[in-house]
């Protein structure tokens, strides 16, 4: 069954860093493209972070340049993301999404799979 589990939201001070994992199965991980994405409270999802196959090439949202590092290990079916600076405006809920393709995409209908989520707060 595929499956992708997000760990290690939380809650952080403004300026602090939070490390996000996520972690697959059922699947042969290294022919997906992997992605974090974001929905703040009252908005739309937005895109973070997309990986390509390799973990080569990654693009970031503009927001989070700079600040957050996504890297993927496909021996061990992981993709993490680290975000240091973390501001009031990181806060939302932070999923892991997958497609099958070699192509990067950066819309949240680009993906076909999702975790459940994990939340970041970011308050002093």
């Amino acid at each position: 069954q595929f499956q992708l589990v997000e760990s290690g939201g939380g809650s952080a001070r403004p300026g602090a860093s939070l490390k996000l994992s996520c972690g697959a199965s059922g699947y042969t991980f290294r022919n997906y493209i992997v992605a974090w994405f974001r929905q703040p409270p009252g908005k739309e999802r937005e895109l973070v972070a997309a990986s390509g196959r390799g973990g080569i090439t990654t693009r970031y949202g503009d927001s989070v340049k700079g600040r957050f590092t996504m890297s993927r290990e496909n021996s061990e079916n992981t993709v993490s993301l680290q975000m240091d600076n973390l501001t009031a405006e990181d806060q939302g809920v932070y999923y892991c999404a997958a497609r099958h393709s070699c192509i990067l995409r950066f819309g949240a209908d680009d993906y076909d799979q999702w975790g459940k989520g994990t939340e970041v707060t970011v308050s002093s």
